[in-house]
């Protein structure tokens, strides 16, 4: 345990991130070992424990086992463990059993959380934990409350109606995507109340924990003329605005598919709940193999986009997508540099170039991905089927067509590390590899090269 310890303390904060992610995985796949977990005469492959271990700590909701065939009602508690760990960040945890175990929260440590919440500055960092843990239980305990309520109705089993409504709320507000149903939400896919809550649950869960904080110090209105920031606007005006268009995509190509012939309002509630559900969740009411490849390569783009930052999902996030946007609506080709302009503000030229580098790495793991995956699987799975489960996996999304069984151990590792990747934050990833660079003292003269 020394020797972790100097290890932690000689590392950056950025790796600190990335081994203590690194910790809770081997933690997780250890848990998902425990006697019991496991139904009875069920044996799963190390491979695929680590896979669902990776897909837990990453709220992602890939697997290739089958949740409910799997798991005893032991090992679906075990799994609700994981994936709150995850949604609510590893950090979270620590800090949390750091305070309960009465240890001093130093500044490595305040860095630490700090980086895993995207915050510029550590002061208040602590107190932002417990806003957020509060925040998240609060929401999955009115979540599970009224699920179990409803599917009680249904089930007319306390017991079994408590453990779905439980388990349904966590896996939709971590957007964790895992289900123990064994087919989603699709049973529920004329019952518009279910949708309904599962679809604010996700939201909440996506959006962004400062945004959460900053409509909650809003409602109360305990600071005078209190202003939202830009963060909060851009995040919101996006996550909207995607939704919208997702919704109205998936409406229109599937029309006169999948659609075809059902009432106009449950292809609605189909198009919305899978644009909402793109954000991160994972959870479906629609088998997505039934869909056309147009909309599977639009759920593919709106993966990729993913969630909020400082939430539960992964992607390339909202903001990033926002100012890519913004940058190409002001660009001037003959200006000096182009700004941003938005909210009567303006956007700091480093978080442009933070967005287009999160752009390009991105890119470039889904592009490897992809390549590797097409090596190895690529005679008996199609290519939209590949880039779906790739999208889903770097989105931390969860989401399939069905092919995670069916992958080879090489494919299923290039999947874990998408999932590692998304969930870590390609930030974190940008600052490892550049370092910590001195800021240069002087310029060469500049020339211009042909552009496009």
């Amino acid at each position: 345990m020394s020797i972790i310890n100097q290890l932690f303390k000689k590392s950056s904060p950025q790796q600190g991130i990335v081994m203590y992610y690194l910790f809770a995985i081997v933690v997780a796949f250890l848990l998902l070992n425990l006697p019991g977990v496991h139904k009875p005469g069920v044996h799963v492959a190390p491979i695929d424990t680590l896979f669902v271990a990776v897909s837990g700590v990453s709220v992602t909701g890939l697997t290739p086992v089958n949740i409910s065939e799997t798991y005893s009602a032991f090992g679906y508690i075990v799994i609700l463990f994981i994936l709150n760990t995850g949604g609510i960040g590893v950090m979270a945890i620590g800090t949390l059993l750091w305070v309960v175990l009465g240890k001093h929260i130093g500044i490595r440590e305040r860095q630490l959380i700090m980086l895993d919440n995207n915050k510029d500055s550590m002061s208040g960092t602590v107190r932002l934990i417990f806003d957020i843990i509060r925040a998240i239980l609060v929401i999955e305990f009115v979540g599970a409350l009224l699920l179990t309520f409803y599917f009680y109705r249904d089930l007319n089993n306390l017991q079994e109606a408590i453990l779905q409504g439980v388990f349904v709320s966590i896996s939709a507000t971590t957007n964790g995507g895992l289900d123990i149903t064994g087919d989603s939400l699709i049973p529920y896919a004329n019952d518009y109340f279910v949708q309904t809550i599962v679809m604010f649950l996700i939201i909440l869960g996506s959006i962004g924990f400062p945004v959460l904080l900053e409509i909650k110090a809003y409602i109360k209105n305990r600071i005078p003329n209190f202003r939202f920031s830009l963060f909060t606007k851009v995040t919101t005006v996006t996550y909207l605005g995607i939704l919208i268009l997702g919704t109205l995509g998936i409406l229109l190509i599937e029309t006169n598919g999948v659609f075809k012939g059902e009432s106009w309002h449950k292809t609605f509630f189909y198009a919305l709940f899978q644009s909402v559900t793109t954000r991160s969740a994972g959870l479906q009411t629609v088998d997505v193999a039934q869909f056309s490849d147009a909309t599977n390569l639009l759920m593919g783009g709106l993966m990729f986009i993913g969630s909020s930052p400082s939430s539960v999902g992964g992607g390339i996030r909202t903001t990033t997508f926002a100012i890519l946007v913004l940058f190409i609506l002001n660009y001037k080709p003959n200006a000096e540099r182009s700004a941003i302009k938005v909210f009567n503000r303006e956007i700091h030229v480093q978080d442009i170039h933070r967005s287009f580098a999160v752009l390009i790495l991105a890119v470039f793991f889904t592009f490897i991905g992809i390549f590797t995956i097409m090596l190895n699987e690529g005679g008996h799975i199609q290519f939209i089927q590949i880039y779906f489960e790739i999208m889903s996996a770097f989105g931390t999304c969860g989401l399939s067509t069905g092919i995670t069984s069916e992958l080879g151990n090489i494919s299923k590792v290039v999947l874990m590390i998408l999932m590692f990747v998304g969930r870590v934050g390609l930030i974190s990833f940008i600052i490892m590899i550049s370092g910590n660079r001195e800021v240069t003292k002087y310029h060469y003269p500049k020339e211009h090269i042909q552009i496009g």
